[in-house]
Protein backbone atom coordinates (compact mmCIF):
# COMPACT_ATOMS: atom_id res chain seq x y z
CA UNK A 1 0.00 0.00 0.00
CA UNK A 2 1.26 3.45 -1.09
CA UNK A 3 1.45 5.86 1.55
CA UNK A 4 3.74 8.84 0.40
CA UNK A 5 3.70 12.02 2.70
CA UNK A 6 1.96 13.65 -0.45
CA UNK A 7 -0.88 11.31 -0.43
CA UNK A 8 -2.14 11.88 3.17
CA UNK A 9 -5.57 13.11 2.78
CA UNK A 10 -8.46 14.15 4.72
CA UNK A 11 -11.99 14.08 3.85
CA UNK A 12 -15.00 11.88 2.82
CA UNK A 13 -12.91 10.24 0.28
CA UNK A 14 -10.11 10.16 2.76
CA UNK A 15 -8.65 6.59 2.06
CA UNK A 16 -9.89 6.39 -1.55
CA UNK A 17 -6.91 5.80 -4.16
CA UNK A 18 -7.52 6.89 -7.71
CA UNK A 19 -4.64 5.87 -10.66
CA UNK A 20 -5.33 8.76 -13.05
CA UNK A 21 -4.32 7.73 -16.61
CA UNK A 22 -6.37 11.00 -18.33
CA UNK A 23 -5.52 14.21 -20.01
CA UNK A 24 -6.62 17.45 -21.46
CA UNK A 25 -9.62 18.62 -19.71
CA UNK A 26 -12.49 15.49 -19.90
CA UNK A 27 -10.44 13.07 -17.43
CA UNK A 28 -8.38 15.42 -14.94
CA UNK A 29 -12.03 17.28 -14.14
CA UNK A 30 -12.62 14.21 -12.92
CA UNK A 31 -9.97 13.35 -11.18
CA UNK A 32 -9.27 16.78 -9.90
CA UNK A 33 -12.34 16.53 -8.04
CA UNK A 34 -12.08 13.23 -6.51
CA UNK A 35 -8.68 14.48 -5.16
CA UNK A 36 -10.44 17.55 -3.57
CA UNK A 37 -13.18 15.12 -1.73
CA UNK A 38 -10.06 13.64 -0.49
CA UNK A 39 -9.35 11.07 -2.36
CA UNK A 40 -5.26 10.11 -3.01
CA UNK A 41 -5.05 10.59 -6.75
CA UNK A 42 -1.99 8.92 -8.68
CA UNK A 43 -1.65 10.78 -12.15
CA UNK A 44 0.29 8.74 -15.09
CA UNK A 45 2.26 10.37 -17.29
CA UNK A 46 4.41 10.03 -20.24
CA UNK A 47 7.95 10.05 -19.41
CA UNK A 48 9.54 13.48 -21.17
CA UNK A 49 6.54 14.74 -22.06
CA UNK A 50 3.53 14.57 -19.32
CA UNK A 51 -0.29 15.24 -20.31
CA UNK A 52 -0.69 17.50 -23.24
CA UNK A 53 -1.66 20.10 -21.46
CA UNK A 54 1.52 21.08 -19.90
CA UNK A 55 2.53 23.27 -22.69
CA UNK A 56 -0.83 25.25 -23.25
CA UNK A 57 -0.39 28.64 -22.63
CA UNK A 58 -0.58 31.23 -20.94
CA UNK A 59 1.79 30.12 -18.27
CA UNK A 60 2.50 31.27 -14.69
CA UNK A 61 6.19 30.51 -13.18
CA UNK A 62 6.51 28.48 -16.92
CA UNK A 63 3.96 26.29 -15.92
CA UNK A 64 0.64 26.19 -17.57
CA UNK A 65 -2.34 27.46 -16.02
CA UNK A 66 -4.51 25.11 -17.98
CA UNK A 67 -2.69 22.17 -16.67
CA UNK A 68 -2.59 23.58 -13.09
CA UNK A 69 -5.93 24.35 -12.46
CA UNK A 70 -7.24 20.85 -13.52
CA UNK A 71 -4.19 18.64 -11.74
CA UNK A 72 -4.61 19.99 -8.12
CA UNK A 73 -4.87 17.20 -5.44
CA UNK A 74 -2.49 15.12 -7.39
CA UNK A 75 0.80 13.19 -7.52
CA UNK A 76 2.46 12.69 -10.78
CA UNK A 77 4.47 9.66 -11.76
CA UNK A 78 5.98 9.21 -15.43
CA UNK A 79 5.50 5.32 -16.75
CA UNK A 80 5.86 4.12 -20.29
CA UNK A 81 3.25 1.78 -20.73
CA UNK A 82 4.57 0.48 -24.10
CA UNK A 83 7.30 -0.96 -22.25
CA UNK A 84 7.04 -4.67 -20.84
CA UNK A 85 8.41 -2.99 -17.65
CA UNK A 86 6.20 -0.19 -17.51
CA UNK A 87 3.14 -2.15 -17.56
CA UNK A 88 4.23 -4.62 -14.99
CA UNK A 89 5.22 -0.98 -12.56
CA UNK A 90 1.52 -0.45 -13.52
CA UNK A 91 -0.21 -3.33 -12.46
CA UNK A 92 1.39 -3.28 -9.23
CA UNK A 93 0.23 0.60 -8.63
CA UNK A 94 -3.56 -0.42 -9.75
CA UNK A 95 -3.43 -3.57 -7.19
CA UNK A 96 -3.11 -1.10 -4.54
CA UNK A 97 -5.88 0.91 -5.53
CA UNK A 98 -9.31 1.53 -5.60
CA UNK A 99 -10.19 3.61 -9.21
CA UNK A 100 -8.82 3.85 -12.46
CA UNK A 101 -10.15 6.76 -14.76
CA UNK A 102 -8.59 6.87 -18.21
CA UNK A 103 -10.17 9.16 -20.95
CA UNK A 104 -8.41 7.37 -24.02
CA UNK A 105 -10.56 6.80 -27.44
CA UNK A 106 -12.08 3.54 -27.19
CA UNK A 107 -10.17 0.20 -27.48
CA UNK A 108 -6.73 2.08 -26.73
CA UNK A 109 -6.75 0.46 -22.79
CA UNK A 110 -7.30 -3.08 -24.80
CA UNK A 111 -4.55 -2.76 -27.15
CA UNK A 112 -1.92 -1.87 -24.08
CA UNK A 113 -2.80 -4.86 -22.69
CA UNK A 114 -4.22 -2.66 -19.93
CA UNK A 115 -8.09 -3.05 -20.44
CA UNK A 116 -10.63 -3.79 -17.39
CA UNK A 117 -10.61 -7.47 -18.42
CA UNK A 118 -6.64 -7.17 -17.55
CA UNK A 119 -6.65 -5.71 -14.82
CA UNK A 120 -9.85 -6.95 -13.29
CA UNK A 121 -7.70 -9.89 -12.70
CA UNK A 122 -4.91 -7.82 -11.04
CA UNK A 123 -7.50 -5.88 -8.94
CA UNK A 124 -11.17 -7.42 -8.57
CA UNK A 125 -12.54 -4.69 -6.64
CA UNK A 126 -11.24 -2.00 -9.36
CA UNK A 127 -13.77 0.59 -10.60
CA UNK A 128 -12.72 1.27 -13.95
CA UNK A 129 -13.95 4.53 -15.85
CA UNK A 130 -13.58 4.71 -19.15
CA UNK A 131 -14.37 9.00 -20.32
CA UNK A 132 -14.41 8.73 -24.34
CA UNK A 133 -16.17 10.96 -26.84
CA UNK A 134 -18.83 8.34 -27.84
CA UNK A 135 -18.59 5.82 -25.64
CA UNK A 136 -16.74 1.64 -25.94
CA UNK A 137 -19.29 0.77 -28.63
CA UNK A 138 -21.20 2.09 -31.38
CA UNK A 139 -20.12 2.98 -35.21
CA UNK A 140 -18.40 6.01 -33.96
CA UNK A 141 -16.44 4.16 -31.08
CA UNK A 142 -13.14 4.60 -32.44
CA UNK A 143 -13.43 8.26 -33.42
CA UNK A 144 -11.43 11.75 -32.07
CA UNK A 145 -13.71 13.61 -30.05
CA UNK A 146 -13.18 17.28 -28.35
CA UNK A 147 -15.42 19.44 -26.35
CA UNK A 148 -16.82 21.50 -29.32
CA UNK A 149 -17.59 18.24 -31.42
CA UNK A 150 -19.32 16.86 -28.41
CA UNK A 151 -21.74 20.24 -28.34
CA UNK A 152 -22.27 20.19 -32.25
CA UNK A 153 -22.95 16.55 -32.90
CA UNK A 154 -25.41 16.95 -29.21
CA UNK A 155 -27.29 19.89 -30.82
CA UNK A 156 -26.19 21.82 -27.99
CA UNK A 157 -24.99 24.12 -30.72
CA UNK A 158 -28.13 24.52 -31.95
CA UNK A 159 -29.72 26.52 -29.34
CA UNK A 160 -27.39 28.26 -28.05
CA UNK A 161 -26.46 31.90 -29.24
CA UNK A 162 -28.76 34.58 -30.94
CA UNK A 163 -32.39 34.00 -33.23
CA UNK A 164 -30.47 33.48 -36.75
CA UNK A 165 -27.22 33.93 -35.89
CA UNK A 166 -24.34 31.31 -35.95
CA UNK A 167 -24.54 27.85 -33.79
CA UNK A 168 -22.52 28.75 -30.63
CA UNK A 169 -20.67 27.17 -28.75
CA UNK A 170 -20.98 27.55 -24.93
CA UNK A 171 -18.44 29.07 -23.85
CA UNK A 172 -17.26 26.75 -20.74
CA UNK A 173 -16.54 23.83 -22.28
CA UNK A 174 -19.47 21.58 -20.58
CA UNK A 175 -18.66 18.55 -23.37
CA UNK A 176 -15.47 17.86 -21.58
CA UNK A 177 -16.71 19.00 -17.65
CA UNK A 178 -20.09 17.15 -18.03
CA UNK A 179 -18.59 13.59 -18.72
CA UNK A 180 -16.32 14.28 -16.15
CA UNK A 181 -19.11 15.16 -13.39
CA UNK A 182 -21.20 11.73 -15.13
CA UNK A 183 -17.92 9.88 -14.62
CA UNK A 184 -17.59 11.06 -10.94
CA UNK A 185 -21.22 10.06 -10.45
CA UNK A 186 -20.83 6.77 -12.02
CA UNK A 187 -17.53 6.12 -9.56
CA UNK A 188 -19.10 7.34 -6.27
CA UNK A 189 -22.16 5.18 -7.29
CA UNK A 190 -19.42 2.39 -7.95
CA UNK A 191 -17.37 2.50 -4.90
CA UNK A 192 -21.08 2.18 -3.14
CA UNK A 193 -21.94 -1.06 -4.44
CA UNK A 194 -18.44 -2.33 -4.03
CA UNK A 195 -18.94 -2.03 -0.56
CA UNK A 196 -22.39 -4.34 -0.40
CA UNK A 197 -20.92 -6.76 -2.61
CA UNK A 198 -17.09 -6.58 -2.66
CA UNK A 199 -17.16 -6.05 -6.57
CA UNK A 200 -15.45 -3.21 -8.91
CA UNK A 201 -17.11 -1.84 -11.99
CA UNK A 202 -16.39 -0.97 -15.48
CA UNK A 203 -18.07 2.17 -16.10
CA UNK A 204 -18.52 3.75 -19.98
CA UNK A 205 -18.98 7.21 -20.18
CA UNK A 206 -19.42 9.13 -23.55
CA UNK A 207 -19.39 12.79 -24.26
CA UNK A 208 -22.00 12.69 -26.67
CA UNK A 209 -24.02 11.04 -24.24
CA UNK A 210 -23.39 13.21 -21.33
CA UNK A 211 -24.00 16.38 -23.81
CA UNK A 212 -27.77 14.84 -24.48
CA UNK A 213 -28.75 14.38 -21.14
CA UNK A 214 -27.45 18.07 -20.36
CA UNK A 215 -30.03 19.03 -22.51
CA UNK A 216 -32.95 17.66 -20.76
CA UNK A 217 -35.80 19.92 -21.82
CA UNK A 218 -34.66 20.26 -25.29
CA UNK A 219 -35.19 16.65 -25.55
CA UNK A 220 -38.21 16.15 -23.49
CA UNK A 221 -39.83 18.76 -25.92
CA UNK A 222 -38.96 17.54 -29.32
CA UNK A 223 -39.87 13.46 -28.00
CA UNK A 224 -43.03 14.57 -26.51
CA UNK A 225 -44.53 17.64 -27.85
CA UNK A 226 -42.23 17.30 -31.56
CA UNK A 227 -40.88 20.63 -31.32
CA UNK A 228 -37.35 21.18 -32.85
CA UNK A 229 -35.46 23.78 -29.98
CA UNK A 230 -33.79 26.69 -31.48
CA UNK A 231 -31.53 29.46 -30.45
CA UNK A 232 -33.10 32.04 -28.95
CA UNK A 233 -30.34 34.09 -27.01
CA UNK A 234 -30.82 34.49 -23.51
CA UNK A 235 -34.51 33.74 -23.47
CA UNK A 236 -36.00 30.59 -21.84
CA UNK A 237 -38.29 28.46 -24.20
CA UNK A 238 -41.05 27.77 -21.75
CA UNK A 239 -41.01 30.86 -19.89
CA UNK A 240 -41.66 34.84 -20.24
CA UNK A 241 -40.32 37.06 -18.86
CA UNK A 242 -36.83 35.38 -18.68
CA UNK A 243 -34.16 36.93 -19.83
CA UNK A 244 -31.49 39.57 -20.59
CA UNK A 245 -32.92 43.49 -20.78
CA UNK A 246 -30.97 46.30 -21.76
CA UNK A 247 -31.59 49.49 -19.08
CA UNK A 248 -30.34 52.98 -19.73
CA UNK A 249 -27.02 52.10 -18.84
CA UNK A 250 -26.35 48.06 -18.25
CA UNK A 251 -28.42 44.92 -18.70
CA UNK A 252 -30.17 42.96 -16.47
CA UNK A 253 -31.19 39.60 -16.41
CA UNK A 254 -35.05 38.85 -15.06
CA UNK A 255 -36.70 35.45 -14.71
CA UNK A 256 -40.37 35.70 -13.81
CA UNK A 257 -41.34 32.04 -13.04
CA UNK A 258 -44.16 32.64 -11.20
CA UNK A 259 -48.03 34.76 -11.70
CA UNK A 260 -46.69 35.90 -8.09
CA UNK A 261 -43.18 37.54 -9.21
CA UNK A 262 -45.20 38.59 -12.33
CA UNK A 263 -47.97 40.53 -9.97
CA UNK A 264 -44.35 41.83 -8.27
CA UNK A 265 -42.82 42.62 -11.02
CA UNK A 266 -45.58 44.33 -13.10
CA UNK A 267 -46.08 46.43 -10.12
CA UNK A 268 -42.23 47.11 -9.83
CA UNK A 269 -42.44 48.45 -13.28
CA UNK A 270 -45.87 51.11 -12.96
CA UNK A 271 -47.24 48.02 -15.26
CA UNK A 272 -50.14 47.57 -13.83
CA UNK A 273 -52.54 47.41 -16.19
CA UNK A 274 -50.80 44.01 -17.67
CA UNK A 275 -52.27 42.06 -14.95
CA UNK A 276 -55.64 42.37 -16.81
CA UNK A 277 -53.90 41.91 -20.23
CA UNK A 278 -55.72 38.69 -21.67
CA UNK A 279 -52.11 38.13 -23.88
CA UNK A 280 -50.43 37.63 -20.58
CA UNK A 281 -52.36 35.93 -17.74
CA UNK A 282 -49.35 33.11 -17.54
CA UNK A 283 -46.44 32.49 -18.15
CA UNK A 284 -47.21 29.64 -21.10
CA UNK A 285 -49.28 33.23 -22.81
CA UNK A 286 -46.69 35.06 -21.80
CA UNK A 287 -44.33 32.86 -23.71
CA UNK A 288 -46.56 32.29 -26.46
CA UNK A 289 -46.91 35.90 -27.10
CA UNK A 290 -43.32 36.99 -26.19
CA UNK A 291 -43.18 39.12 -29.51
CA UNK A 292 -46.10 41.66 -28.00
CA UNK A 293 -44.54 41.39 -24.31
CA UNK A 294 -40.79 41.86 -25.07
CA UNK A 295 -41.18 45.29 -26.66
CA UNK A 296 -43.52 46.88 -23.86
CA UNK A 297 -41.19 45.70 -20.62
CA UNK A 298 -37.96 47.00 -22.89
CA UNK A 299 -39.15 50.60 -23.32
CA UNK A 300 -39.74 50.70 -19.67
CA UNK A 301 -36.29 48.76 -18.63
CA UNK A 302 -35.19 51.24 -20.70
CA UNK A 303 -36.14 54.90 -18.37
CA UNK A 304 -33.70 53.45 -15.64
CA UNK A 305 -30.02 52.15 -15.23
CA UNK A 306 -29.03 48.57 -14.11
CA UNK A 307 -28.59 49.00 -10.38
CA UNK A 308 -31.87 51.08 -10.01
CA UNK A 309 -33.64 48.11 -11.65
CA UNK A 310 -31.90 45.80 -9.44
CA UNK A 311 -32.58 47.74 -6.38
CA UNK A 312 -36.27 47.81 -7.32
CA UNK A 313 -36.27 43.92 -7.98
CA UNK A 314 -34.98 43.01 -5.10
CA UNK A 315 -37.81 44.98 -2.88
CA UNK A 316 -40.04 43.03 -5.29
CA UNK A 317 -38.83 39.65 -4.43
CA UNK A 318 -38.40 39.25 -8.06
CA UNK A 319 -35.12 37.33 -9.25
CA UNK A 320 -32.43 38.97 -11.27
CA UNK A 321 -28.94 39.76 -11.99
CA UNK A 322 -26.37 42.16 -13.07
CA UNK A 323 -24.97 40.49 -16.69
CA UNK A 324 -21.41 40.09 -15.46
CA UNK A 325 -17.78 39.54 -16.92
CA UNK A 326 -15.64 37.29 -15.14
CA UNK A 327 -13.91 39.75 -13.11
CA UNK A 328 -17.31 40.73 -11.95
CA UNK A 329 -18.20 37.62 -10.72
CA UNK A 330 -15.15 37.15 -8.94
CA UNK A 331 -15.40 39.78 -6.92
CA UNK A 332 -19.16 39.82 -6.37
CA UNK A 333 -19.57 39.89 -2.42
CA UNK A 334 -21.83 36.84 -2.38
CA UNK A 335 -18.99 34.81 -4.50
CA UNK A 336 -16.05 36.70 -1.89
CA UNK A 337 -18.32 35.00 0.95
CA UNK A 338 -18.13 31.60 -0.26
CA UNK A 339 -14.72 31.39 -0.76
CA UNK A 340 -15.35 30.48 -4.07
CA UNK A 341 -11.52 31.69 -5.24
CA UNK A 342 -8.69 29.72 -3.62
CA UNK A 343 -5.09 30.48 -3.70
CA UNK A 344 -3.22 27.01 -4.22
CA UNK A 345 -0.74 26.70 -2.50
CA UNK A 346 -1.20 29.12 -0.10
CA UNK A 347 0.71 32.11 -0.63
CA UNK A 348 1.99 30.86 -4.09
CA UNK A 349 -0.13 33.74 -5.86
CA UNK A 350 -1.82 31.39 -8.23
CA UNK A 351 -5.14 31.24 -7.73
CA UNK A 352 -8.63 29.46 -8.93
CA UNK A 353 -12.04 28.34 -8.96
CA UNK A 354 -12.70 26.53 -5.62
CA UNK A 355 -14.81 23.43 -5.23
CA UNK A 356 -18.30 24.25 -4.35
CA UNK A 357 -19.44 21.88 -1.88
CA UNK A 358 -19.63 22.84 1.45
CA UNK A 359 -19.74 19.69 3.70
CA UNK A 360 -19.78 20.97 7.35
CA UNK A 361 -19.87 17.55 9.62
CA UNK A 362 -16.72 16.20 6.61
CA UNK A 363 -14.97 19.39 5.72
CA UNK A 364 -12.57 19.12 2.89
CA UNK A 365 -8.78 19.04 2.90
CA UNK A 366 -6.55 22.10 2.14
CA UNK A 367 -6.19 21.70 -2.10
CA UNK A 368 -2.55 20.96 -2.77
CA UNK A 369 -1.02 22.39 -5.96
CA UNK A 370 -0.75 20.24 -9.52
CA UNK A 371 2.73 18.57 -9.73
CA UNK A 372 5.69 19.20 -11.35
CA UNK A 373 5.98 15.81 -14.32
CA UNK A 374 7.38 13.13 -12.85
CA UNK A 375 7.39 15.13 -9.58
CA UNK A 376 6.58 11.97 -6.99
CA UNK A 377 8.18 8.58 -9.22
CA UNK A 378 10.93 7.96 -7.35
CA UNK A 379 8.73 8.18 -4.12
CA UNK A 380 6.04 6.13 -5.49
CA UNK A 381 8.47 3.19 -6.91
CA UNK A 382 10.21 3.13 -3.56
CA UNK A 383 6.88 2.47 -1.48
CA UNK A 384 6.21 -0.40 -4.22
CA UNK A 385 9.44 -1.78 -3.22
CA UNK A 386 12.04 -0.76 -5.37
CA UNK A 387 15.14 -0.04 -4.80
CA UNK A 388 17.46 3.13 -5.68
CA UNK A 389 19.41 1.35 -8.40
CA UNK A 390 16.23 -0.50 -9.68
CA UNK A 391 14.60 3.02 -9.98
CA UNK A 392 18.09 4.14 -11.49
CA UNK A 393 18.05 1.31 -13.96
CA UNK A 394 14.06 2.35 -15.12
CA UNK A 395 15.02 5.59 -15.63
CA UNK A 396 18.05 4.44 -17.77
CA UNK A 397 15.90 2.62 -19.86
CA UNK A 398 13.29 4.84 -20.49
CA UNK A 399 10.79 2.73 -18.35
CA UNK A 400 10.05 6.56 -16.52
Amino acid sequence: MLNTDTQRRDGPLAGVRVVDLTHMLAGPYSTWLLGALGAEVIKIERPGKGDFTRIIAPFSDEESIYFLSVNRNKQSLTLNLKEEKGKEIFKKIVATCDVLVENNRAGAMDRLGLGYADLKAVNPRLVYASISGFGQDGPYRHRPCFDVVAQAMSGMMSITGEPGGDPCRVGASIGDIGSSLFAAVGILAALQKRAGTGEGSFIDVAMLDCQLALMENAIARFLNAGETPRALGSRHPLIAPFQAFPTADKPIAICVDTNEQWDRMCRAMGLEHLLSDPRFPTGSARNANHAELEPLLREVFLTRGRDAWLDAMEDADVPASPINSVPDALNDPQVVHRKMVVEVPEGSGKRFAAVPITMPNAPLPAESPAPRLGEHTDAILADLGFSPDEIAAFRRDAVV
